[in-house]
């Protein structure tokens, strides 16, 4: 995460929520000393206790899918919007380019899931991602033949990450004065970026 302080966001719900909303995570992990990474959707699971965890599945011939049985240490990274900022945008003098962008960090712990959790964590995320979609009729597994989905969930490892840490970076140019942030807004027009600096 930006080690300055006026782009941390540490708010749980606003972290959470961010994720919910960009649930396409990587996960990035250092097994045996080598580095690792996959990309995988997640829903958010509400343990009680305030305990969150994110879900997850990755084809069993993931290279991170053989560790998973055994455990390990892991970060889930959902990014959102990015923008490059450019000096010439500025009202002052004297600035460097920049980039403004969104992201939170999860990290925690990662064991598998068993048989009834994966098939609960595909059925939640296709609910999840379905609802996306609406007024579309949503999909689910039961539209396939008969024994298909049992065939393709042996492809597949769900997983758990505990969440013990959880913060995020909202980099909107916060460090800027006001005539430095209008110019970036009126320089990047309709761009997400820019709606975010308004907001």
């Amino acid at each position: 995460m930006h080690p300055a302080q006026p782009f941390r966001v540490e708010d749980r719900a606003t972290l959470l929520g961010f994720i919910a909303a960009h649930p396409f995570v990587t996960l990035a992990a250092a097994v045996r000393g080598r580095p690792f990474t996959a990309q995988a959707p997640v829903v958010i699971r509400h343990l009680g206790d305030g305990e969150v965890a994110l879900d997850f599945h990755l084809s069993r011939g993931n290279v991170l899918s053989p560790y998973i049985v055994q455990g390990f240490r892991a970060v889930a990274l959902a990014t959102g919007p990015d923008a490059y900022v450019s000096p010439d945008w500025y009202a002052g003098e004297d600035q460097v380019p920049t980039w403004n962008y969104l992201s939170v960090e999860a990290e925690g712990s990662v064991a598998g899931l068993n048989d009834v959790e994966l098939v609960a964590l595909l059925d939640d995320l296709s609910a999840q991602e379905e609802a996306r979609l609406l007024p579309k009729p949503p999909w689910t597994r039961h539209k396939m033949s008969p024994g298909r989905f049992e065939a393709m969930t042996r492809a597949i490892i769900g997983a758990r990450l505990l969440v013990d840490r959880l913060e995020g970076t909202f980099k909107l140019s916060q460090n800027k004065g006001e005539a430095d942030r209008s110019g970036v807004v009126a320089a990047l027009g309709d761009h997400p970026i820019a709606g975010l600096m308004r907001g």
